[in-house]
């Protein structure tokens, strides 16, 4: 997960927090907590690096709309960062 940027790893962690999410349903949350817009043109890119990487996967709801799922890479990602961040927050 070092390799990612801020705003994958928030994509990352909304993700996996909801249960196959749509890309709008993603984008409501990014933009929630960033409390600004976020274009289509910085999510779905960032989402498809996501999904590259191989940390979450793609799938088709229908024609229109695709779903986000965590991948087991994925969720150990998570677990590792948060295990990392642990060290040095309990310190």
């Amino acid at each position: 997960m070092y390799d990612l940027t801020g705003f994958q790893r928030d994509l990352l962690l909304v993700v996996a927090g909801l249960e196959e999410p749509h890309g709008l349903a993603i984008k409501e949350k990014m933009e929630d907590y960033y409390e600004k817009e976020v274009h289509h043109g910085r999510l779905y890119p960032n989402l498809d690096t996501l999904v590259e990487k191989g940390l979450i996967e793609k799938g088709e709801r229908d024609k229109r709309t695709n779903y986000y799922t965590l991948t087991a890479r994925g969720d150990r990602e998570i677990t590792d960062r948060q295990e990392w961040e642990g060290a040095y927050l309990s310190e």
